[in-house]
């Protein structure tokens, strides 16, 4: 029989964290223009057969010109919070991890605010944990949600890397799309929810975007192509297929299970063979996660939420199930999450 006091004693000695913390609201949303692997390669020295091989992804969606990064995300917020069954007017703190802001001021966290009329919201921007936004959203989250003072935070990831990807360079062009999800974050009952966590990161400049800061414009350096997200496809595999799968570990054993202990795994849906690769490390079958690369491609920091949306509408995710989350981003930083689930 579970002693409910010991899980609730380990659960605070592994986070730090006196309230506990889980997932009550999810929303999702994507552009409705769908772009599939033989309109993509027109102008590039590749295949469609190549791309699903290398990828596993078919086809990606991309935001009408008319839209921007906040456009998305509404729809998104909107079905989160009628999920958790609260209105804008009760979040008291937004979080948007995204690197394609609206602009570079003001806060497109700010705006997002103002769209959805969550005029009490405190409103956060991470603009450069690139995929691994939801992570370290939702770690930052949980820790608000500490204050006796705050009882809803969205957590909202997106991207338009649509945008930032040169329709000419096959190393980024095939694999990035557009997407926005959302969670909202509440406090639960002792035993549930958040059980641990794992950040870690390195330093690397594997994937960058070169251009938009101090370094570029110090010398008036205002060429788009340097505007465009740059990646070396074989340093990412490298560092992606150890980081994970050793997180995942981590974050598992901080928790007090066992991989085999663990229901469902929501991983960064930025290439199916690295998910491949980290579930056999792990010796977990292909059947306890959840696959969206193929429909959406990477979508960056909204990756984890379209996986998890769709477990969750596909009633994958049930009541007192183990979930872990682990995501790699540019920079590198890489972190996993363990959750104990409950909708209450």
């Amino acid at each position: 029989m579970v002693n409910l006091l010991e899980v609730e004693r380990r659960v605070k000695s592994s986070t730090g964290l006196t309230t506990p913390i889980n997932i009550q609201g999810i929303g999702f949303n994507v552009p409705n223009r769908v772009v599939t692997n033989a309109e993509v390669v027109k102008d590039l020295d590749t295949t469609d057969e190549w791309i699903q091989a290398k990828t596993g992804i078919k086809e990606r969606r991309f935001l009408e010109d008319s839209y921007v990064t906040s456009d998305l995300c509404l729809d998104a917020c909107v079905e989160a919070l009628t999920d958790a069954g609260i209105t804008a007017e009760d979040v008291d703190v937004i979080i948007l991890s995204t690197v394609t802001p609206d602009k570079s001021l003001p806060s497109t966290a700010m705006v997002l605010k103002e769209k959805l009329g969550a005029s009490k919201a405190l409103p956060f921007d991470l603009n450069q944990v690139a995929c691994a936004g939801g992570i370290y959203s939702i770690y930052l989250g949980a820790h608000l949600l500490q204050n006796k003072n705050i009882n809803n935070v969205l957590v909202v990831g997106a991207e338009i890397l649509s945008r930032y990807t040169d329709p000419s360079d096959r190393s980024t062009r095939v694999f990035f799309g557009d997407a926005a999800g959302a969670i909202v974050l509440q406090k639960t009952m002792d035993g549930y929810g958040l059980l641990s966590f794992d950040l870690k990161n390195e330093l690397n400049d594997a994937v960058e975007i070169p251009g938009g800061g101090t370094e570029s414009l110090r010398s008036f350096n205002k060429e788009a192509e340097n505007l465009f997200i740059k990646m070396n496809g074989r340093e990412v595999w490298n560092v992606a297929t150890k980081a994970i799968p050793s997180s995942i570990q981590d974050v598992v054993h901080a928790a007090g299970l066992t991989i085999e202990e663990i229901d469902h795994f929501i991983i960064h849906q930025a290439n199916l063979n690295i998910i491949k690769e980290a579930l056999d490390v792990l010796d977990v079958p292909f059947e306890k996660t959840t696959i969206t690369v193929q429909d959406y491609g990477n979508t960056g920091s909204a990756t984890i939420f379209s996986s998890l949306y769709k477990a969750m509408k596909e009633r994958k995710i049930s009541d007192n199930d183990y979930i872990v989350f682990s995501a790699i981003g540019a920079g590198f930083l890489w972190g996993s999450l363990c959750f104990k689930y409950i909708n209450n």
